[in-house]
């Protein structure tokens, strides 16, 4: 058998655009450069209230990250099944905005178009923020119609039974009705779209604490390489 070698901290030319995607979502976080001050402590993992559904735990996510797995990380369920309850933010001890990385790595996965090992979950988060983008608000009737009609026919007529129950007693509406000034609300989600968010990046000195730290690099020197 060939041997095959491994050079520490290489990575593919997907890899290093992936990551490269990733850095720039990650630079639109205020203190985003707190990514660096991970200890892989698990407090993350540990507070997650849905980690038991997760392929790759938070603190796995970062550390598949430093180790140029971006593709894996892409590839994965946890990013999509995020309740963004933000627990792991306010426990994280580095200050590690975890939940919006948790966004910025959905974004990026997004971009390239890259499928989940487990598409119902992302099937589900798309049509959740599309039903949330029409209306102003969370039609469930429209949400569980267009998601079994993608997934499984059969069990969209074997809720029929249950959805007249729920509708008798007032728990469904049957047709979706959307939000007063609706267009306000897209226009301003539109405009916030289009608003480059700035901040200044907070000064962290290096520490030879910071588990990974070179492995990581420095946001603003990936940014240029990228150039």
């Amino acid at each position: 058998m060939a041997a095959t070698s491994h050079i520490p901290f290489s990575m593919s030319h997907t890899e290093a655009e992936l990551r490269q995607i990733f850095l720039e979502q990650v630079k639109q976080i205020p203190s985003g450069e707190r990514i660096k001050r991970c200890i892989q402590c698990g407090s993350c993992t540990g507070s997650c209230p849905v980690s038991y559904a997760m392929d790759i735990s938070p603190r796995e996510l970062i550390a598949l990250f430093r180790a140029g797995e971006m593709e894996t990380i892409m590839k994965s369920r946890t990013i999509w099944i995020c309740a963004s309850c933000y627990v792991c933010t306010t426990r994280c001890p580095s200050g590690i905005k975890i939940t919006d990385i948790m966004y910025a790595l959905k974004r990026t996965a997004m971009e390239k178009k890259y499928e989940s090992k487990a598409p119902q979950v992302q099937i589900l988060a798309n049509l959740f923020i599309e039903n949330l983008m029409a209306y102003g608000r969370l039609h469930e009737g429209t949400l569980i119609r267009k998601y079994y009609m993608k997934m499984d026919l059969k069990k969209l007529f074997g809720m029929i039974p249950l959805a007249r129950k729920m509708y008798k007693t007032k728990r469904i509406a049957l047709f979706p009705k959307k939000i007063k000034a609706h267009e306000a609300l897209s226009r301003i989600i539109k405009k916030a779209n289009e608003i480059e968010v700035r901040h200044l990046p907070e000064p962290i000195e290096y520490s030879p604490e910071y588990v990974g730290y070179k492995a990581v690099g420095e946001l603003e020197l990936e940014s240029k390489k990228g150039n």
